[in-house]
């Protein structure tokens, strides 16, 4: 973090962090930009970047204080103050790259000795190829390095190094590939080369073709005849527009039916007849052959011609710009707040100031010239040693030390290039719409949507404790299929995938963009709806099929106000209350014989919070089946909520209210019951959704996170629950995040 503690990158490490220190040198640009910290046996860096890596070993822990250019002042477990040496040459190179400073960076190419592998991947991988070509001088990854950033020059140059090295048979691959960039460019000169040495006739053969160099194709085609190969003699032709050249092919390879078509179809009558008594001395006939090919297709013959190429140039015509980053070495200006790379170095030692500031009267001169003479082995053989840039290229066989005095301008042809067209600077590379949507979002919808399958699981786990998402894969399904729209392209390409956002009614919204979804608060409305209609005609599987598809839906929608999640989160409790009441009623046909237990669900069934038209079925079932097994008391309390409910006084429900006053009047006769129920209707509980028991307030239980099921058996915890199926219950967490 910088002075106002804003998180600037996160690292980690494999061994604990003993200090750090930030770099306060004058000049250098490194300032408040590279940090220095320590571990148990190493000093490492880390830049704002993210990049680390390890500067040198430690024999003993030593806590970092100040650092000031190349000296770390710092204290070791004795609390003496030491000054050790320290080569942060490799966290300057990689400051400045990442800072722009491509003056600084150049003269640290050619002043300092940096090599290995590692500074190689690394200038690869943030995209400066053109860099480490000039660390490298063994041949083959030298010509990897070149094709990577386009240097057609370089790598021609390392494929005819390598081409004498291994000879001729040896290097078709180099020139296959060296081949496929310069067409990539649009340098057919040197693909014409490329194929030439990779003896590939047929693609040089259609080069020919397209650059429109009928004389070379026709040079093609007498050295397809030296080859005596009768595939590429006869493209030749054909791509020549030479008729009697194919013909003359035909006749040689055997084929007399077919040269006496094509003679015949462009008008060669005298090979026609010279074919035709060839046919005929072998014992056969013409007749018919040609009134076959007029069937097959009624359209006249036409002689192909090769088509007129768009341009006669050397190459194809490209844009020349001249870049500001690396591909001129002389015209890298260096900055000026970079300062000069040697001059630094040079007075890196000479420079007290760092020890001025360190405002302690001990003598450090001695301190410091121990430390300069310990080993600094960045060969350790440490984990924590990942981003060490001290391997030597064992493979590349040249000291690049030697390379460091001759100063070879190996991209000098570059600066020549763009001149008329000003400086050219690569756009910002941008951000694809699905990492917005996974930075920009805490809701498990936004990072189904971008394909975070891994993420969106992680989130609903610690959320709402969800564990079996095979339930949800549907509903996930739909929701990364719903974020995007297919558009076909042109005829011969694939279909444009084009996102879809919830949030750019005003304009697109750049990295602030948030997918859309497919499930919406409508659809959830209408599976509860669906239920309902279930439940009221009995067909109470379908109804439980119903509601537990809204749960499974309901963590896919966001809610696109305050008054929707609130909605959202009441149709939880709507489904769980549902859910736990099919499974009472289902409990119900299973004991109808128990006449204690049929009664105590039916009245455990009266106390699921459904609505109130389904509430009179409850009532009423639970009604007649206390009267039948005569406990009169709990059928009178019954037939007393029955008659109080609003919808008893509508005419439809007349034979209903007349037949639970009767009820209630019989019951208030006999006023008790027949059986010991264990049940308390002055009493508020909630039902345990695996026993179908009262749970009673202040009596422990166990609660799903999401859907709220209690259970008061202890061994349900940290098992999935029952009415949802798919989230653990017992497990505390913040709950259903609904996106607003």
């Amino acid at each position: 973090a910088d002075r106002q503690l804003e998180q600037l990158c996160s690292i980690s490490d494999t061994v604990r962090i003993k200090s750090g220190a930030w770099d306060v040198s004058p000049s250098g640009g490194t300032s408040s930009q590279l940090f220095i910290y320590t571990t148990l046996h190493h000093v490492k860096y880390c830049l704002p970047t993210g990049d680390t890596g390890t500067i040198r070993t430690l024999d003993n822990p030593l806590y970092a204080q100040r650092v000031v250019k190349d000296q770390l002042f710092c204290l070791d477990r004795e609390a003496r103050a030491r000054v050790i040496s320290i080569d942060t040459t490799e966290a300057r190179f990689k400051l400045a790259l990442a800072t722009k400073r491509y003056g600084q960076v150049m003269k640290m190419v050619r002043h300092s000795r940096l090599c290995g592998r590692a500074i190689v991947a690394y200038l690869q991988s943030k995209g400066f190829p053109e860099v480490a070509l000039h660390f490298v001088r063994e041949p083959r990854t030298r010509f990897r390095l070149a094709l990577a950033c386009g240097n057609i020059e370089a790598a021609m140059e390392c494929a005819f190094t390598l081409e004498q090295a291994a000879g001729e048979g040896n290097s078709r691959e180099v020139w296959g590939q060296l081949g496929s960039e310069a067409l990539r460019q649009g340098n057919h000169q040197v693909v014409e080369m490329s194929y030439q040495r990779t003896k590939d006739f047929d693609r040089l053969s259609f080069l020919y073709l397209l650059t429109g160099d009928t004389e070379k194709l026709r040079k093609m085609l007498k050295i397809s005849s030296m080859r005596q190969d009768i595939m590429g003699r006869y493209h030749n032709a054909l791509l020549l527009g030479d008729a009697a050249e194919r013909v003359k092919v035909l006749e040689e390879s055997g084929n007399l039916p077919l040269a006496y078509i094509s003679a015949k179809t462009h008008g060669l009558e005298e090979d026609a007849e010279r074919i035709k008594v060839a046919i005929e001395t072998q014992e056969g006939s013409v007749e018919g052959l040609m009134e076959k090919v007029q069937a097959g297709d009624r359209r006249s013959g036409c002689l192909l011609q090769p088509p007129t190429p768009i341009v006669r140039e050397n190459n194809w015509p490209t844009l020349p710009v001249q870049k500001t980053t690396l591909e001129d070495l002389e015209a890298a200006e260096a900055e000026r707040g970079g300062g000069d790379y040697e001059e630094e170095m040079a007075n890196g030692e000479a420079d007290d100031g760092g020890a001025g500031a360190w405002d302690v009267d001990d003598d450090f001169g001695e301190a410091a010239g121990a430390a300069a003479g310990e080993d600094d082995d960045l060969g350790f053989g440490d984990d924590d040693m990942g981003d060490d840039w001290g391997d030597d290229l064992d493979d590349l066989g040249m000291d690049f030390g030697e390379e460091k005095a001759e100063k070879v301008d190996e991209m000098a042809g570059v600066s020549e290039m763009g001149g008329d067209f000003g400086s050219f600077k690569m756009p910002t590379a941008g951000k694809p719409p699905a990492g917005c949507w996974v930075a920009n979002s805490s809701h498990a919808a936004d990072h189904i949507a971008a394909g975070a399958a891994s993420s969106a699981m992680q989130l609903l786990n610690r959320q709402i404790a969800a564990s079996d998402f095979a339930v949800l894969k549907n509903s996930m399904l739909g929701s990364y299929l719903g974020a995007t729209v297919s558009l076909p392209g042109l005829p011969g390409s694939g279909s444009m995938a084009i996102p879809l956002m919830r949030n750019d009614a005003g304009g697109y919204p750049g990295t602030d963009s948030l997918p859309r979804t497919s499930l919406k608060m409508k659809h959830l409305v209408a599976g509860l709806r669906m239920g309902y209609k279930y439940f009221q005609g009995g067909k109470f599987n379908d109804a439980k099929a119903a509601f537990s598809k809204v749960l499974a839906d309901v963590p896919m929608v966001v809610a696109d106000s305050r008054g929707e999640a609130n909605e959202i989160k009441e149709m939880l409790e709507i489904c769980r209350e549902y859910i736990t009441a099919v499974r009472i009623k289902a409990a119900m046909s299973g004991v109808a014989a128990d006449p204690v237990r049929s009664t105590e669900l039916s009245a455990y069934f009266t106390h699921c919070n459904l609505q109130p038209v389904h509430l009179l079925l409850a009532l009423r079932s639970a009604m007649g089946t206390a009267f039948k097994h005569k406990n009169f008391i709990l059928a009178a309390s019954f037939a007393r909520r029955l008659l109080e409910l609003p919808d008893m006084n509508s005419e439809r429900n007349a034979d209903l209210r007349v037949k639970a006053t009767k009820v209630l009047q019989k019951s208030e006769q006999m006023a008790r019951n027949e059986h010991q129920l264990n049940y308390n209707e002055n009493a508020t509980f909630a039902i345990d959704c695996k026993d179908f028991a009262p749970i009673y307030a202040g009596e422990p239980s166990v609660k799903c996170s999401f859907c709220g099921s209690q259970y008061k058996d202890e061994s349900t915890r940290n098992k999935i629950c029952i009415t949802c199926g798919f989230c653990v219950a017992g497990v505390d967490t913040i709950g259903l995040v609904t996106g607003v």
